[in-house]
């Protein structure tokens, strides 16, 4: 078996000359690395640099202080109450929406499907005003929610609401595949041996896809604390009663207060970077997992 250089070097056959070793695309590789480079470089690291440079431009004494100021703290309390509520019941539902289409097949079990996708499909705007025109004042149910002085828009269910929307699929995204990758052997054995459906799903089910489940957990958390467009629709953006986080850093820029919309948005990247590092850790995990399998 000859070597490629053996090969790129055999005389030609017409002209006897020999042929020159081939540079495979080399120089392709390293264009391609360095546009894709450079447009991180444009899009990505130099706007966040430029966001921290304008939190620390005055040192970290009234950045902290910036941290402290009441609005800032309502925000954030929102921010994470809203996350708490929304969380653990995206994962339920997608829970039982992943052991649905991942273990029977039913009528309908394709547009289940494309219903958990709604949301990346809608821009969050567009779902905000959704859920306007369900319960405002003149949507649908809006009449019987003021009878029983019940409010949904401009108030935390709203907003409750536009971010469980947005963050439905993930959960169920990723536990599905590995649901199916999964089987039902190890679930049929346990039932086999006495083991109640609860013990099933407790002992066998949910440690096959923990890392799975834990993926879909931290992609709904960071999109839930990083919402604006549905929020910001069905919010009323009502400071320290109903602003976010991110509602926080647009209205503190609007107000010409750039130091405080700065040191929320900095907090905001250290949220996304913290987001990364967990997802790369269960990614690695998951990895080893499968390796050892």
């Amino acid at each position: 078996m000859r070597t490629d250089a053996e090969l790129f070097n055999t005389p030609d056959a017409s002209s006897g000359r020999r042929v020159a070793p081939r540079s495979q695309g080399a120089w392709v590789k390293w264009v391609l690395i360095g546009i894709a480079v450079l447009y991180l470089t444009l899009i990505l690291f130099i706007p966040a640099l430029n966001v921290f440079v304008q939190a620390f431009r005055n040192g970290l004494g009234p950045f902290f202080s910036n941290l402290v100021s009441q609005p800032f703290l309502n925000a954030v309390k929102l921010t994470l109450l809203i996350a708490a509520i929304a969380l653990p019941i995206n994962t339920i539902f997608g829970l039982c929406a992943a052991w649905a289409i991942a273990r029977h097949q039913f009528p309908g079990r394709t547009l289940l499907l494309s219903i958990i996708d709604i949301p990346f499909a809608i821009s969050p705007v567009v779902a905000g005003l959704m859920i306007v025109l369900l319960y405002g004042r003149n949507g649908w149910f809006g009449p019987w929610l003021q009878a029983n002085d019940l409010r949904i828009i401009f108030a935390v269910p709203g907003m409750v609401l536009a971010t469980m929307f947005v963050t439905m699929p993930f959960v169920a995204r990723e536990v599905i595949p590995v649901l199916e990758e999964a089987g039902t052997d190890q679930e049929e054995a346990a039932k086999t041996l006495g083991a109640s459906n609860w013990q099933t799903f407790w002992r066998v089910t949910l440690p096959n896809i923990r890392w799975g489940l834990l993926y879909g957990l931290i992609l709904t958390n960071a999109r839930a604390m990083g919402e604006f467009g549905a929020v910001s629709v069905v919010s009323g953006n009502i400071i320290g009663k109903t602003q976010t986080l991110p509602l926080y850093v647009e209205e503190a820029y609007k107000q010409y207060k750039t130091p405080e919309a700065y040191s929320a948005a900095v907090l905001l990247a250290f949220l996304a970077v913290i987001t990364l590092v967990l997802k790369e850790i269960v990614e690695r995990k998951t990895r080893i997992k499968d390796v050892e399998e």
